[in-house]
């Protein structure tokens, strides 16, 4: 499914497959990692997306949201913001702020919209990051 979003580079699949088998238990160690965290939402048993967010180190107070993904076939159904609507849940009262990167491309321009309407703000670009033309776009939402 993260491959198949046709979105990440090939060198970041392997990232986010270690930080969801780490986030839910499917590593080697069978054990969860408490730095992370993750919620997944299945359509008919299949998953059809997943997000995995958890502490900034050394920054009290502040969450990365390190992935979100949902099945590029059943995009736009609002399963995107049924993931980040959970995330918010089970971080309530334990964060100050989210922190969340994502690309500059043109193709990634309906992720920035996605975080933009969910309250998400940018608060920095940094040109040519990821690759040439490849902007890095961090976001941050606040909470009370």
């Amino acid at each position: 499914m993260t491959r198949a979003a046709g979105l990440f580079w090939d060198w970041e699949i392997p990232i986010a497959m270690e930080v969801f088998d780490d986030a839910t238990g499917a590593n080697a160690s069978g054990r969860i990692d408490p730095d992370y965290e993750s919620t997944g939402v299945e359509i008919d048993g299949r998953l059809a997306g997943w997000a995995s967010w958890g502490p900034t180190p050394n920054q009290p107070g502040t969450f990365d949201l390190y992935w979100i993904v949902v099945d590029r076939n059943i995009q736009g159904w609002g399963l995107g913001s049924l993931l980040l609507a959970e995330m918010d849940r089970r971080i309530a009262g334990r964060v100050r702020r989210l922190l969340v990167e994502t690309s500059g491309r043109d193709d990634y321009a309906p992720t920035r919209a996605f975080y933009e309407r969910h309250g998400y703000r940018i608060i920095e670009r940094v040109l040519d990051h990821f690759a040439p033309g490849d902007d890095l776009v961090r976001f941050v939402k606040e909470f009370p």
